[in-house]
């Protein structure tokens, strides 16, 4: 069972209704994967008023990160998912390989990056409850001069990940096996290891049980009943 942290406002940050923008650092959010072990698509599952890959966009945007580059895959789910955010000003990246490894679909988002970004936020879909406080922590210490920065939980990595683009060509040539996983190994001395005081950098929602127990340490309500279908 999750031990519920504190969760504070991004605003309490800033010191405004909204935190200014950071012209410098752009985010990734993927989407691609098949939700096998969930037995839904993950990103279109109810979420509070919103869905999930809504409500992951907010929580980033309200950490100050305004370009968001979303990685899906091909078919009826990408086209579904993109109907839904047709209104929310992200910019698309492909990766057409549903069964390849996440290592793709950075490479993907990557490629997919306007110019003149000095460094990207990577966000798992499922880690959607990460509030805004937490991506303004992360750029705060890339601006103290990490470059590499993981947030943590109880001393246990999680998500997102903020990343220094002078690393570009190695999230372009991430080993399939490794992964991120195997990137931060290599540039551990790099690694800055930031608590944060939300537990939900370290929660995965793999499968439904998952979804429904966030859903309801979230929002304090059970998630809207659907019925799950299977592709």
């Amino acid at each position: 069972m999750r031990n519920k942290a504190p969760q504070v406002s991004a605003n309490s940050l800033t010191g405004g209704d909204k935190p200014r923008p950071y012209k410098d650092v752009a985010a990734i959010i993927l989407a691609a994967g098949r939700s096998e072990r969930m037995g839904a698509f993950k990103p279109l599952l109810p979420f509070g008023p919103k869905t999930v890959i809504e409500t992951c966009i907010d929580n980033i945007r309200s950490g100050g990160v305004e370009t968001v580059v979303v990685v899906v895959s091909e078919g009826p789910r990408a086209a579904s998912l993109k109907t839904q955010l047709q209104n929310s000003a992200v910019t698309f990246a492909i990766n057409p390989d549903q069964a390849s490894e996440m290592s793709d679909s950075i490479a993907c988002g990557v490629r997919a990056l306007p110019g003149g970004f000095q460094a990207v936020l990577i966000n798992p879909v499922d880690h959607a409850a990460v509030p805004g406080e937490v991506v303004a922590k992360l750029i705060s210490e890339w601006q103290q001069g990490a470059r590499l920065v993981k947030p943590t939980w109880n001393d246990r990595g999680g998500h997102p990940v903020l990343i220094d683009l002078e690393f570009r060509n190695e999230l372009l040539n991430l080993s399939p096996a490794g992964g991120l996983k195997r990137f931060f190994v290599d540039y551990e001395k790099q690694v800055r290891r930031v608590p944060v005081s939300s537990n939900y950098v370290a929660c995965d929602m793999d499968t439904w049980d998952d979804y429904l127990a966030l859903h309801q340490e979230v929002f304090g309500d059970a998630a809207p009943e659907m019925t799950r279908k299977r592709s």
